[in-house]
């Protein structure tokens, strides 16, 4: 039998138990009780704890946001547009480096630096509710500032390129702009919306500052490359789409009153007309570029005048979206509080109502409740006796209690009838299941009955033939015969009997091991040690053969071959012990804590009913072992596979007959197949072979 099979819980004996007990037991009423007063309540403050949790969830996320916003959004604005004229003065410095430009250049660069110590010093605060690629940006944006002096340097020794500073600092204004963009991906769409607009006037600036470092280095040569010819054009463009599609439709009247002087003013149509000549203007030869228009000086004030207004517009941006956030974060908390205190009295009132409802309850179900223990307490007895086979009287063991009429009287009828209903039902089992144990149990004996004649007819013909082939083909039929045999008492001891082979003497261990070993299938594999000669009495040695019959085999299936199995028997201070061991993958812990509580604990007779169990070799070993006072425990092997002790008590040990001789069972066995031979016809057993 293979005993080493991971099968789920037993469902039938734990669903009997709640129906008996998990039912009318006393603590369901009063759970059903609690049930009604808690889950309410748990739920509405679950709700509650959610609902303030999540506001206040949302509250610090705007918070920090707007903190942040405030902190690093001002400073960043004063850090763009000094970083986008100190671009512009670095390629005056590098296309013409006079004094004039030096000084101008100079003061630049120290006003630079103070908007960029004030970022760094303002954005450095702690908002750990805010985005995660909110902080990351700006911490992004306070790292690249620092590699501003090593650009200021080679620009100062005249070794830095026009194109290399002027990459820098436009990635330098990007990653700033970058942080604009973050900072206006706002939890409050009303933000978003407007800092939308706000990012694209950025947008617009840098083209034009683009426009303007770019000419910068242009004009003292009179002319570009068509390369930085592409890069004009496309910057013109960009900044003509942000302004007319993006800009001005979404300004509010105010702001757009400001960009409408702007745009219409004598030194933004100078501009304008430097920007469309500039757009006309072509190459006659590829390597001699583009030329310049004569309006430097024009293209200066014009970008000098209008840059102001650029920053009027951007700050007054600035100041409507933190006036808008501010007005957002506090009407979030208004509803917040107020959410909160109206979720807060909703939870007491449902508490409240809750809690008297059960109160009522609990005291209408009082009766009810002493009805259900009185029933708990008689309804496992009488199961018990039923299984016990003593005859029970429904009408005096659950008697019937009147009731009222009215919803808690029916309740009590119910009750009633289902401690009835469960009486008679388990009377019924019980019958049906003895009924089905003694039909087992004939069944299994008349098969013996022919097991053991045709044992006895091939105990007959092995010693009438001596031909090998034919002994050879005799053995394994009588090999297969003494498992069929085993199987046949499994079924009989698995419906309530015993194994019929009986011994009068005892017989020794080595002998009991041996006939285990004849009622194996793989039994060449298995080595047998035996320390001494020990003895057992002769009502043990049916049991012993059997439960070490079917550990032998589930070793042997559990195992590999050709690896072995190995059975050791020896004396121990408290009677006998036989280890058998094999190689095989083992169990988990936890199956071997499952197994040995099984064989601690043997199931009941109802484990019957579960025909597509395939652990009935275990369920017979645990049944044996607890008639006969065996101890089996499986325990993990230093081979990997799983090693199983089998302790027989010392009352089972018997002592060396005065007249043991060697004794022979005829040519019935060979030396590495040997099992016990089938009671003689008249029930005296038959000695088992040496």
């Amino acid at each position: 039998m293979a005993l080493r099979i991971r099968v789920p819980r037993r469902q039938g004996r734990s669903a009997s138990k709640t129906f008996r007990l998990g039912s009318l037991r006393p603590n369901s009423i009063r759970t059903a009780l609690l049930i009604l007063a808690v889950v309410p309540s748990l739920a509405m403050v679950a709700l509650w704890g959610v609902s303030t949790a999540q506001w206040a969830r949302d509250w610090e996320v705007q918070k920090d946001e707007k903190a942040l916003a405030a902190r690093a959004g001002t400073p960043a604005n004063a850090v763009y547009f000094n970083l986008q004229e100190e671009r512009r003065l670095s390629a005056e410095m590098l296309a013409e480096p006079d004094g004039q430009t030096r000084t101008a250049l100079r003061e630049q660069r120290a006003r630079t630096d103070e908007a960029i110590r004030a970022f760094r010093s303002l954005s450095g605060i702690d908002a750990s509710n805010a985005p995660e690629d909110l902080r990351e940006i700006v911490e992004l944006t306070r790292s690249d500032m620092l590699r501003i002096d090593r650009i200021r340097q080679s620009v100062d020794n005249g070794v830095a390129g026009q194109a290399d500073v002027f990459r820098y600092f436009t990635e330098l204004i990007a990653v700033d702009l970058r942080l604009f963009e973050t900072l206006s991906r706002s939890q409050n769409s009303e933000v978003t919306a407007r800092a939308r607009v706000l990012i694209d006037l950025f947008w617009a600036k840098e083209m034009l500052s683009r426009e303007d470092a770019l000419l910068a280095r242009g004009w003292d040569a009179r002319r570009i490359t068509n390369g930085e010819h592409s890069s004009l054009t496309e910057w013109i463009g960009a900044q003509q789409f942000l302004l007319e599609s993006r800009i001005a439709p979404h300004l509010p009247h105010e702001d757009l009153l400001l960009y409408r002087q702007m745009t219409t003013s004598s030194h933004w149509l100078g501009k304008a007309e430097t920007e469309r000549v500039l757009l006309g203007a072509h190459s006659h030869n590829e390597t001699s570029g583009i030329p310049l228009p004569d309006s430097e000086a024009e293209w200066r004030s014009s970008v000098d005048a209008i840059t102001p207004q650029f920053q009027k517009l951007v700050m007054n941006r600035t100041i409507d979206i933190n006036r808008v956030g501010d007005e957002a974060l506090a009407s979030l908390e208004r509803r917040m509080t107020i959410v909160a205190a109206i979720g807060l009295a909703a939870v007491l009132l449902v508490v409240t109502l809750s809690l008297r409802t059960a109160s009522v309850l609990r005291r209408r179900v009082t009766s009810l409740r002493q009805e259900a223990l009185e029933l708990e307490r008689k309804l496992p007895d009488v199961v018990e006796r039923l299984r016990r086979g003593e005859a029970v009287d429904t009408e005096t063991e659950v008697p019937r209690v009147g009731h009222e009429r009215d919803e808690l009287g029916r309740l009590g009828q119910a009750l009633n009838l289902a401690g009835r209903s469960a009486v008679e039902t388990a009377v019924r089992e019980v019958e049906q299941h003895r009924g089905f144990e003694r039909l087992l149990q004939r069944i299994a004996r008349r098969t013996q009955l022919l097991i053991g004649l045709q044992m006895k007819k091939l105990d007959e013909m092995e010693r009438r033939h001596e031909d090998p082939e034919v002994l050879e083909g005799l053995f394994d039929l009588d090999h297969l015969t003494a498992r069929l045999r085993r199987y046949e008492e499994n079924l009989v001891i698995l419906g309530g009997g015993q194994p019929q082979r009986r011994w009068r003497k005892p017989v020794k261990m080595l002998d009991v091991l041996r006939a285990a070993l004849g009622e194996v299938q793989d039994y060449r594999r298995i080595q047998v040690e035996v320390e001494g000669r020990p003895w057992l009495t002769g009502r043990a040695v049916g049991p012993v053969v059997h439960v070490l019959a079917e550990l032998m085999e589930n070793a042997a299936a559990f195992s590999k071959p050709p690896t072995p199995v190995e059975v050791r028997a020896g004396m121990v201070g408290r009677g006998l012990v036989v280890e058998i061991e094999d190689r095989g993958l083992g169990m988990e812990p936890d199956e071997y804590e499952r197994v040995n509580r099984l064989i601690a604990d043997p199931p009941r007779a109802d484990m019957l009913s579960r025909a597509d169990d395939v652990r009935l070799g275990l369920y017979v070993v645990a049944r044996l072992a607890s008639g006969l006072g065996l101890g089996v425990e499986f325990r993990p092997s230093v081979f990997g596979g799983t090693r199983v002790i089998v302790h027989i008590p010392e009352e089972l040990v018997a002592d060396r007959p005065a007249d043991d001789a060697p004794r022979r069972a005829g040519t019935r066995r060979e030396a590495d197949a040997v099992h016990e031979s089938a009671p003689p016809a008249d029930g005296a057993p038959a000695p088992l072979p040496v």
